[in-house]
């Protein structure tokens, strides 16, 4: 069966689109802030235009996810939809750097909410061996605006200004959720008590204000504000997420850290070696820019992959997924050397890419699949904000300790960027073998697995 079967061609090409203009925006406003912050004059809050969108992010995706669970996924979608239009409106016709940056606030929490109802949907609009696939279409969606978006932008700004790169975003999201609309109306309605979830927003709240603070403290260097703020990370982030997941508890809790740690190593070494290529090799922007490109291609073509593997299993899928992120990071260490080939560095990379590719969405699909359809949204949202989280604390931490040892000795900064990073790669590892459920034999021959949060899932002949 395809995800563009009749039954659901108009969804699928619906929810991909949604995708790929989230990821277009996100891609092609980084391209564009420059323009932007000297036509608003807003160099001075440049950081708030990237930070607010990420913390109404993490409040987005919480609130979601308990809204999903209690509602069902369809009004989260369409108020997250209106919010990330109404925010790119905002940006868009913005007269000064304040609006703007409410704008990008209103957009990060309608992504939010957004994203946590495509996952609930894919769990109920599709049967279980579609989910891999939709996944992969997801990764798919980011490509294009990976590979395009900074050039599309740069054209925008310079032929019609930089308030198209929202205007033109927020024109083409009304057709991709009209698209949805009909598939809506057929999902199974699995109601839970999304008002126990309601807690964990104001912990959301929290911890987006430690992440927030912890990566602006990082960017200036602030002995006093990192631990500060670290500290309140640490204290808000782990009631935003199931119990037992700092303990890796088995099935969803080790999930969330597995792709945590691992979207954290990934990144950790992605955001230095451009820097390493330019700084160290000499290579041009452009040519530096080219590790990024095909890291993204790796990541699309093993998430195709591990698309049409059925037969081999979920864990040794994310298993083969975190070994070839840690060999990706390996490669980029051993690139420090200025005698190493950097055909070693793009091949090792290639292989990072894929492994993400192959992990990420295998990931995705095991959390719906242990999870109760009442719980979908719950822990959907703390998959998402534990990645979220990772990313944040480790990029702040991993870039202040860049900052501290790059002006003595430029070699082991980089090469401390990616110990870091193949530390965390190997971390995940060890979460691997706890993100499967021991089935539990019951009287008359069957088993049954169980989600994290407690809630049943599906029955198994043992």
């Amino acid at each position: 069966m395809s995800t563009l079967a009749r039954p659901y061609r108009a969804l699928t090409i619906g929810l991909v689109v949604l995708v790929a203009l989230m990821a277009f925006e996100a891609i092609a406003v980084t391209a564009a802030m420059p323009a932007i912050v000297t036509a608003l004059d807003g160099l001075t809050v440049y950081g708030m235009a990237f930070g607010g969108t990420m913390a109404a992010g993490i409040v987005g995706t919480t609130v979601g996810g308990g809204w999903a669970d209690a509602r069902g996924p369809a009004a989260p979608l369409w108020a997250g939809t209106a919010g990330f239009v109404a925010g790119l409106l905002l940006s868009g016709l913005a007269t000064g750097m304040e609006l703007l940056i409410a704008g990008r606030i209103v957009m990060g929490f309608g992504a939010g909410l957004a994203t946590v109802a495509m996952y609930v949907i894919v769990g109920r609009a599709y049967p279980e061996e579609l989910h891999p696939r939709v996944f992969a279409a997801f990764a798919g969606a980011w490509l294009v605006p990976s590979l395009v978006g900074p050039a599309v932008a740069g054209v925008l700004v310079e032929l019609a200004g930089w308030r198209w790169v929202f205007l033109g975003v927020a024109l083409l999201t009304a057709p991709a959720a009209l698209a949805v609309a009909p598939s809506m109306r057929s999902l199974a309605d699995h109601r839970g008590d999304g008002a126990r979830h309601g807690g964990r927003v104001l912990w959301a709240v929290g911890a987006a204000v430690g992440a927030v603070g912890l990566h602006f403290a990082g960017e200036r260097h602030d002995p006093l504000l990192i631990p500060l703020f670290l500290a309140g990370l640490v204290a808000t982030a782990p009631r935003t997420l199931p119990s037992g997941t700092f303990a890796l508890k088995r099935g969803i809790p080790s999930l969330i850290v597995t792709r945590g740690l691992l979207g954290a190593a990934f990144a950790q070494a992605e955001v230095f070696i451009p820097l390493m290529l330019t700084r160290e090799r000499g290579y041009s922007t452009a040519a530096a820019g080219v590790s990024l490109t095909i890291g993204a291609v790796g990541w699309v073509a093993g998430s195709w992959l591990q698309s049409r593997a059925p037969r081999i299993t979920p864990e040794r899928k994310i298993g083969l997924g975190v070994v070839l992120v840690a060999t990706g990071v390996t490669a980029a260490a051993v690139s420090v050397l200025p005698e190493a080939p950097i055909a070693v560095l793009l091949t090792g990379w290639v292989a990072g890419g894929f492994g993400m590719g192959v992990a990420y969405p295998t990931l995705s699909a095991q959390v719906l699949a242990l999870s109760a359809p009442s719980e979908q949204g719950a822990n959907s949202s703390a998959l998402q904000l534990g990645d979220q989280l990772f990313s944040t604390t480790v990029l702040a931490l991993g870039g202040t300790l860049f900052a501290a040892w790059v002006a003595s000795s430029a070699s082991a900064a980089f090469l401390s960027s990616f110990v870091i990073a193949e530390a965390l790669a190997l971390l995940a590892l060890v979460a691997v073998p706890r993100t499967v459920l021991p089935l539990r034999v019951r009287s008359g021959g069957t088993s049954v697995e169980r989600s994290a949060t407690g809630g049943a899932g599906a029955t198994v002949e043992a």
